[in-house]
């Protein structure tokens, strides 16, 4: 039976789609070779998108048949049109993206990037110009990067010896060239000056420990325990569990969370950070997933708790390492984005979440990979290809359904970093983790950035890859892809 017809059977009720209601005799046309990929992301997108019900060329009544369907995917020789033409307006949906080379992208969820290491911030070199200059936030390390005279704070305005602008930046940061030449700058009354000095960098493929920094400050009768993670990738869970079993090892009366620079991952990471920062809540909701109208009427009468996300006291058989924190202080940037958002949200009914810095991106939407197969999952993959989708495909709330943060988190107390002044992670004087040392300890002055400290914020490293700005699921709920075999 072809996988159209399957559909029907799991989604009789909600009239899946018109192509469907078809007899298999009436119209049993299987797409052409050429138009197989542009057919798997017409129909994935037809299932799982979040906005199906706004785009009229995804509406389910669309296409009588599957022949109407292969003359209207014949107009978009590339899939990457098809896809785009088929989402709904960028400002609604800033981040659904398409691959030709899932196996890439698989690594890349998981931290495996081609990268030099230096991971970067970008500002306008002056209100309204459209000349960018570049910060170092931090370098990986056991990168190239890490073997060069680069590090936290420097700054550089040109790639290969041009100028970086608005336009420009992304094809001479991000391109497919693995070697350039950053030429660096210093500040001075303001303004950014050329110093003559240059860094030449290669990538490589490089896997990321997205705990950067992990430690315990004293301070006074205080032991408050400091963390820097940096990504949501769960083949790292049990070395975040490791980490935090540190921390509680050494008796930590108070936990600073740096996500400044984590533009998030793994729902299932997200939940189980939050069960290791808490402890007291296993088996309440943490978070709940909200699905398009036709995939939400599917588990409301077959499985409803399928989308909900649970406080857990495990990974696999490990115990997770909790801290039982009443409070968490947690750092932010215009950096910190889904499961990062995800965690302070989710986290915010339970205990105190004091967020101290800049206010965050505002995705409050996840994602799930989607492959060609008969259930959109890794199983009996096409093997005539390796594309894949990336779509957002739900909405996720906390346990008292607030999650309308398009415009970010704002923070409890505001402290955006500044480029001359970014301090060294993980010291009690940087001034982000200073500035929570003495909310903890009750001893916090707030100084005022000076107009030469600030410089409008552009984008960053983990935006220029699309995969670095993600919050989604291991995969589709269990209950749909056994209903679509």
């Amino acid at each position: 039976m072809k996988p159209i017809f399957k559909y029907l059977l799991a989604f009789t009720f909600v009239a899946f789609t018109a192509l469907s209601c078809q007899n298999e005799d009436e119209d049993d046309v299987a797409p052409p070779m050429n138009i197989e990929i542009q057919n798997f992301v017409w129909k994935g997108l037809n299932l799982y998108y979040l906005w199906q019900a706004d785009v009229l060329n995804l509406s389910d009544t669309r296409f009588k048949n599957q022949t109407e369907l292969n003359s209207f995917l014949t107009g978009y020789p590339k899939p990457e049109d098809l896809f785009n033409s088929l989402r709904v307006d960028k400002s609604i949906d800033r981040f659904s993206w398409i691959v030709d080379d899932y196996l890439v992208l698989e690594g890349q969820l998981q931290g495996t990037t081609n990268n030099n290491g230096v991971e970067f911030g970008l500002s306008l070199k002056a209100s309204g110009s459209t000349e960018v200059v570049g910060w170092v936030q931090y370098i990986i390390p056991n990168s190239d990067a890490s073997t060069k005279n680069i590090k936290r704070g420097d700054i550089f305005y040109a790639v290969n010896g041009t100028q970086l602008t608005t336009t420009n930046y992304q094809s001479l940061l991000f391109g497919s060239n693995n070697d350039y030449t950053l030429s660096m700058a210093d500040i001075s009354s303001g303004a950014i000056v050329p110093n003559g000095r240059t860094v030449a960098l290669t990538k490589t493929v490089l896997d990321e420990n997205p705990i950067l920094v992990n430690t315990v400050i004293n301070s006074g009768a205080k032991k408050i325990g400091y963390i820097m993670y940096n990504g949501f990738y769960s083949n790292f869970d049990t070395k975040l569990n490791d980490a935090f079993g540190t921390l509680k090892s050494q008796g930590i009366t108070d936990l600073v969370l740096d996500l400044r620079y984590n533009g998030g991952g793994s729902v299932q990471t997200a939940a189980r950070l939050a069960s290791m920062i808490t402890g007291g809540f296993t088996g309440q909701v943490f978070a709940k997933q909200q699905w398009n109208a036709k995939i939400e009427s599917y588990f409301a009468a077959n499985d409803p708790e399928s989308l909900k996300n649970y406080f857990v006291d495990k990974i696999g058989t490990t115990p997770i390492n909790s801290l039982n924190m009443p409070k968490v202080y947690i750092l932010t940037s215009k950096s910190t984005a889904s499961a990062s958002e995800l965690v302070i949200n989710g986290l915010k009914p339970f205990i105190s979440v004091i967020q101290i810095g800049d206010v965050t991106v505002g995705k409050n939407v996840g994602s799930v990979t989607l492959y060609d197969s008969p259930t959109f999952g890794k199983d009996k993959r096409n093997p005539n290809h390796r594309y894949a989708m990336q779509p957002l495909t739900l909405k996720i709330v906390n346990k008292d359904g607030f999650g309308d943060y398009q415009s970010g988190l704002t923070p409890t107390f505001s402290k955006p970093e500044t480029v001359s002044n970014l301090g060294v992670l993980g010291n009690p004087s940087e001034p982000l983790l200073s500035l929570a040392i003495g909310k903890i300890t009750g001893t916090a002055k707030i100084q005022k950035s000076t107009p030469q400290d600030n410089f409008e914020f552009f984008s960053d490293s983990k935006s220029g890859s699309r995969i670095q700005k993600e919050m989604y699921l291991e995969k589709a709920p269990e209950g749909l892809l056994k209903a679509l075999e």
